[in-house]
C-alpha cells in the first residue's frame, strides 16, 4: 500500500484526531522501510490510545466498509504528495488529507486570501470589484471560504473577472453550505478549485469553520480582510495568518461603520493598509525578494 492511500485510510478511521494523524504521517515518512498498512495494535501503541479509542477504531480499521468509503471519496492530496501546497504543509496542523474538486494547477499560483464579514455591505462589494482586477491581471489565485457575505462575493467577482478562485469549505465536497451556494460552488470547481479536509457526506458543524480558516490562512502568504465587525470570524483567519508569520492587510473604512471596526483595528495594530489592488501586489512582491 502506498503512503498516500494509507494516510487516507487513517483519516477515515474513527477516533483519530488531526494531531494524531499529523504525528502518524510524520512517523511514517521518517520510517520509509516500514510495511503498510500498519497493524492496528501497533498504531494504538504509537499513539497511546485509550481503550475506548482502540476498540472504536479496531471495529472499522481495514474493514470492507472502510475500503468502500475510501473508494467513494473525491480526488485528494496527501501531505506526503509532492503536489501538496508547501505553505500549507508548513502551517500549524495541516490536513493530512485534503480533497479537491477542480484543477490542481490553481494551487501552483501565488495565492492571496480575501476574507470578510458575512453581512457584506455595498462598500465591501465595491472594494472587491476594484481589488480583484489587478490580482487577476497579475496571475494570482484568490482564496476564500465560500460562505455568505464577502466570501461569496469574492468568488462571484473572481468568476466575472476571470480570476482563479480557490474555495475552502467546512463540509464534504458533495455538500454546499449554505445550500444557496451550490451553484457558485460548482462554478468555482469549474473555473478554479474547491478544497475540503472532510470526506464525502460530512455536513456542516460549528467547529468545522474555524478549522477551515486555518487552511485558508495556511495556503497564502498574504491575507486581506475586506470588512469585519469588532468580533468577526474573519479576524480569526487574520490571527491565524499572523500566528503563521504571514502578512495581514486590511481595507480601511469609515470610523462609524460597524463592518469596518475590525479592519480599522487591525490597521491600528500594525496591519498593512490596502487602498488599491497594487498595495496587495507590492506586499506579495516583497515576499518574493
Amino acid at each position: 500500500m502506498e503512503i498516500r492511500e494509507f494516510l487516507l485510510q487513517l483519516s477515515l478511521t474513527p477516533g483519530l484526531n488531526q494531531k494524531q494523524l499529523t504525528f502518524l504521517a510524520t512517523w511514517i515518512q521518517n520510517h520509509p522501510q516500514i510495511s503498510l498498512p500498519l497493524n492496528w495494535s501497533f498504531i494504538c501503541q504509537l499513539l497511546n490510545l485509550s481503550d475506548n479509542q482502540a476498540i472504536k477504531g479496531k471495529q472499522y480499521y481495514g474493514s470492507v466498509q472502510q475500503q468502500q468509503q475510501m473508494q467513494q471519496q473525491y480526488p485528494y492530496l496527501a501531505i506526503s504528495d509532492a503536489a501538496y501546497p508547501l505553505l500549507l504543509k508548513e502551517s500549524f496542523q495541516p490536513p493530512v488529507i485534503i480533497y479537491y474538486d477542480g484543477d490542481l494547477r490553481a494551487l501552483q499560483l501565488p495565492l492571496v486570501s480575501l476574507v470578510g464579514a458575512r453581512k457584506a455591505t455595498a462598500y465591501g462589494r465595491q472594494v472587491l470589484s476594484c481589488l480583484i482586477r489587478p490580482l487577476q491581471a497579475a496571475g494570482i489565485g484568490i482564496v476564500s471560504g465560500l460562505a455568505m457575505g464577502i466570501d461569496y462575493y469574492t468568488h462571484v467577482q473572481c468568476i466575472e473577472q476571470r480570476a482563479v478562485p480557490i474555495g475552502v469549505i467546512g463540509t464534504g465536497l458533495d455538500i454546499a453550505y449554505p445550500k444557496s451556494s451550490q451553484r457558485l460552488q460548482n462554478l468555482v470547481a469549474q473555473t478554479g478549485i474547491v478544497l475540503s479536509e472532510y470526506p464525502v457526506g460530512t455536513g456542516p458543524r460549528k467547529y468545522h469553520f474555524p478549522a477551515r480558516n486555518r487552511i485558508i490562512a495556511g495556503l497564502c502568504q498574504t491575507t486581506v480582510v475586506i470588512e469585519a465587525a469588532e468580533n468577526s470570524g474573519s479576524l480569526i483567519t487574520a490571527n491565524l495568518a499572523l500566528q503563521e508569520n504571514r502578512n495581514v492587510l486590511a481595507v480601511p473604512g469609515p470610523i462609524n461603520a460597524p463592518m469596518s471596526v475590525g479592519c480599522n483595528q487591525l490597521i491600528a495594530a500594525g496591519a498593512g493598509c490596502v487602498m488599491v489592488g497594487g498595495d496587495i501586489l507590492k506586499e506579495m512582491r516583497l515576499n518574493n525578494v
